[in-house]
C-alpha cells in the first residue's frame, strides 16, 4: 500500500468523513493538522497545486485532491486498486 498523507483541520466534518473512509477501508494514513498552522497549510496548499481547503489528499505520490474527490474514487471502483499501488 502506498503512504497516504492527509492534512486537516481538527473542526472539520469532511475531514473526519474522508478519515472515516480510509479507515473502513483498513488504510494507514499520516494525518498533519494545519490547525493554527499557516506555515503548514501554506506547505500543504503549495504540494496542492494551489488548494486552500481540508482536506488535501495524497496517495503515494498522487494528489487526489478532498473529500469529494475521495468519495468519488470509490463510486467509481477506483479507490481500491489506488489503495493496492
Amino acid at each position: 500500500m502506498p503512504p497516504i498523507t492527509i492534512y486537516t483541520k481538527s473542526t472539520c466534518g469532511y475531514c473526519a468523513a474522508a478519515k472515516d473512509l480510509l479507515r473502513k477501508k483498513n488504510a494507514a494514513f499520516e494525518e498533519i493538522s494545519v490547525d493554527g498552522d499557516s506555515a503548514g497549510q501554506q506547505a500543504m496548499s503549495e504540494r496542492a497545486g494551489g488548494r486552500w481547503t481540508v482536506p488535501q489528499i495524497f496517495i503515494g505520490d498522487r494528489h487526489v485532491g478532498g473529500c469529494d474527490d475521495l468519495y468519488a474514487l470509490e463510486r467509481a471502483g477506483q479507490l481500491d486498486p489506488l489503495l493496492a499501488g
